[in-house]
């Protein structure tokens, strides 16, 4: 990756307050439990946890919010310690809390993280039952959307019936409020019953989706007995006007209607791979939501392959940036330090 354009990119970013749009990010937050242990090593005899704030939308949020964008999160928390850890974490990195609702009928959920060498995470989870399961489709208010430009979420949100009809209907309020509604997959299938359907809850709701990330694995997923090209051309027809389909250190692949390219990421040491992928939508919602400020509007964006290019190299640097530091809310980036990072990588070229 070329370090001297990146970093100009980052300047360039850092010139600009947004103060308009709103993105909504909504699903989960939960506590991630990271071990001491590397591929079943420890420095010490007793393995131990350390408590970070997690979960995938709200990473995203706090990614957008860190790099200056005007992020809320969406969803619900015990009324635990862990749940005043959170919200509390959300506000302490400028994520705007206004539509966050807390509940006694679940706890926060957990998620034990382990890493093997070379940063790669498995996941125990504590959930269900879970507090994030408990919002309901009555919990959102149409007020909510009137300012909203992007509405973002995770497959994880949709493992179960209740918190499926919720995830739905904030689509639709989205749609009818005319905001981008953009889907990380995100599958996690051992948040999924054994009853449970993800293939056909996951294309259930392609219908309503403009911006899809899906990383290489999840494509093949989403595949089933088709082919990745078949499954590409089912993806466009259901409404998806931009496929970003991920693949780790590998090139980050594009495709929309009329165009396609590939995009490498910098390369960087990978130490943990948590909240890479949250840190790259968050990267990628920022400069939307600041495209939009400016009036655009995404089909004027994906008529300009060189600005989405521009779009996706920030967000791909974000990614490299949380994927070089430990945790999840730690490692996203802020503009500041992502030009460092950029400045790092340039003189490494050089």
């Amino acid at each position: 990756m070329d370090g001297c354009y990146c970093h100009a990119l980052v300047v360039k970013a850092m010139s600009r307050v947004l103060s308009g749009t709103r993105v909504m990010c909504f699903g989960e937050a939960l506590i991630d439990m990271l071990s001491n242990k590397v591929n079943g090593d420890a420095t010490t005899k007793h393995e131990t946890f350390t408590q970070f704030a997690g979960g995938a939308p709200a990473n995203v949020s706090v990614a957008l919010a860190k790099l200056g964008g005007n992020s809320y999160f969406c969803g619900m928390l015990g009324r635990d310690a862990f749940g005043d850890f959170l919200q509390h974490s959300l506000l302490e990195y400028g994520v705007k809390t206004d539509y966050v609702l807390r509940t006694d009928k679940a706890k926060t959920a957990l998620a034990f993280v382990s890493l093997d060498q070379q940063g790669e995470r498995t996941f125990s989870f504590y959930r269900p039952p879970a507090a994030d399961l408990c919002f309901s489709q009555n919990d959102f208010q149409a007020q909510w959307f009137e300012q909203t430009a992007i509405f973002h979420f995770c497959s994880n949100s949709l493992t179960e019936s209740g918190i499926q009809e919720a995830t739905q209907a904030g689509i639709t309020l989205a749609k009818q409020h005319r905001a981008l509604v953009s889907f990380d997959v995100n599958l996690r299938q051992n948040l999924w019953s054994q009853q449970g359907d993800p293939f056909g809850v996951i294309w259930s709701v392609m219908s309503g989706v403009d911006v899809l990330k899906v990383s290489r694995e999840e494509l093949e997923f989403l595949c089933a007995k088709q082919t990745q090209e078949q499954t590409i051309a089912r993806l466009l027809h259901c409404g998806c006007q931009l496929i970003l389909i991920s693949d780790g250190c590998r090139p980050l692949q594009w495709i929309t209607a009329n165009m396609q390219g590939e995009i490498e990421p910098p390369q960087v040491s990978m130490v943990d791979a948590t909240a890479a992928g949250d840190a790259f939508v968050g990267g990628l919602l920022f400069k939307l939501q600041e495209f939009f400020d400016r009036k655009g509007d995404l089909e004027t964006l994906l008529s300009h392959a060189s600005q989405l290019s521009d779009i996706l190299r920030f967000a791909c640097a974000c990614g490299a940036h949380a994927a070089s530091i430990y945790g999840a809310f730690p490692s996203l980036p802020s503009l500041s330090s992502l030009d460092a990072l950029t400045r790092e990588i340039h003189d490494d070229i050089t």
